[in-house]
C-alpha cells in the first residue's frame, strides 16, 4: 500500500494511527539518521504513552575507522536489542544505514544480563570478574555507560541502556542498599530495590569468546597475526577502537534486524511513504 501527500508530521501521525490499530509491533525506515531521530519525536508525541516508541541507532562511525562508537550510542543500542525478544506492541524507528548491519544473535543479550537485588549476597571478585567479562571498563570515576569503579565497598556502576548510574553499598557480602547518583556531583540519590545490569558491548570477553575470536581471525586473514593490534588488544580483553566492525569474527553467525523481530511485524518505508506486511 502506498501513501501520498503527507506533509510535515502527517506522516508521524498516519503511522502512529496504523501502529495503535495493528495487533503486532510496526518497523519504519527511515533514510537518514537525522529523519528517524526526528521521526522518534513526533511518533513518541503521536502515539502518547500507552504506544512504546524504540529506535536503534548505527554506530555513526566510518567503518574499520579506529574509533568505537560513542558510549551514548551504544547503550541505546543495546536497550534496543534487550526490548525486542519481548516486543509485541509498539514501534520501531530505525535509519537504513542500521537496518543493512547485522547484529548479534537474538539470545546474547539475555544471556548476559544480570538482575542485581538489594539483599543478595554477592562475591566482589566474581562480581567484577563478569563485569569485564561483559565488556564494562574498571576506571577511577564513573561518567559514561559501560563504566565500573570499586571504593572498599561501594560500587559504582553505569550499566548500558540505564538514564542514570548505579551505586551498590555492600555490607560484607551483601547488597545493602542500591542507589542513583548524579555523575557531576556525584551524590546518591533515590534508592532502588532491584536493577538489569545489560552487557557493555555487542559481543563477549569471556575467555570461550576470545578464543572463538582468535580461532576466527586466524582462519580468515594470513600472516603474522601477532603483529595484529585488533587480534592482540582482543586476545588481551581489552579490545581497541573499532572492534564493532569486527563483529563477524565475535559469533559463528551474525543475524538481520528481521531476525529479531516476530512475522507480524508491519514494515513502513518512511523513505517511499510505503507500507506492507513482512512476510
Amino acid at each position: 500500500m502506498r501513501w501520498g501527500e503527507l506533509y510535515g508530521s502527517a506522516r508521524a501521525l498516519a503511522m502512529a494511527t496504523a501502529a495503535a490499530d495493528h495487533d503486532g509491533p510496526v518497523l519504519v525506515v527511515a533514510s537518514t539518521a537525522r529523519d528517524a531521530d526526528r521521526l522518534s519525536d513526533e511518533l513518541r508525541f503521536f502515539a502518547g504513552a500507552a504506544t512504546r516508541v524504540l529506535s536503534l541507532p548505527d554506530y555513526e562511525t566510518l567503518p574499520y575507522d579506529v574509533f568505537s562508537p560513542h558510549p551514548d550510542i551504544t547503550s541505546r543500542r543495546l536497550a534496543t536489542l534487550a526490548a525486542l525478544p519481548g516486543f509485541k506492541r509498539g514501534i520501531l524507528v530505525v535509519a537504513v544505514d542500521a537496518l543493512l548491519m547485522r547484529l548479534p544473535p537474538a539470545q546474547f543479550v539475555a544471556q548476559h544480563t544480570l538482575v542485581l537485588e538489594v539483599g543478595q549476597r554477592l562475591d566482589l571478585e566474581a562480581f567484577k570478574a563478569r563485569l569485564a567479562a561483559a565488556g564494562y571498563a574498571a576506571v577511577a570515576q564513573v561518567v559514561a555507560p559501560g563504566e565500573f569503579a570499586v571504593r572498599g565497598s561501594l560500587i559504582d556502576l553505569y550499566p548500558m541502556g540505564a538514564e542514570q548510574p548505579y551505586r551498590i553499598d555492600l555490607f560484607d557480602t551483601d547488597v545493602e542498599s542500591i542507589r542513583t547518583f548524579d555523575t557531576d556531583s556525584q551524590r546518591s540519590e533515590g534508592k532502588l530495590d532491584r536493577i538489569r545490569l545489560l552487557p557493555a558491548r555487542e559481543f563477549a570477553l569471556t575467555a570461550d569468546a576470545i578464543k572463538d575470536f582468535r580461532r576466527r581471525y586466524r582462519q580468515r586473514f594470513e600472516g603474522d597475526v601477532t603483529r595484529s593490534v585488533v587480534y592482540k588488544s582482543f586476545s588481551e580483553g581489552l579490545p581497541t577502537g573499532g572492534i564493532e566492525y569486527y563483529l563477524p569474527l565475535c559469533y559463528d553467525r551474525l543475524e538481520t534486524l528481521f531476525e529479531h523481530l516476530p512475522a507480524t511485524t508491519l514494515v513502513f518505508d518512511a523513505c517511499g511513504i510505503e507500507a506492507d506486511a513482512m512476510l
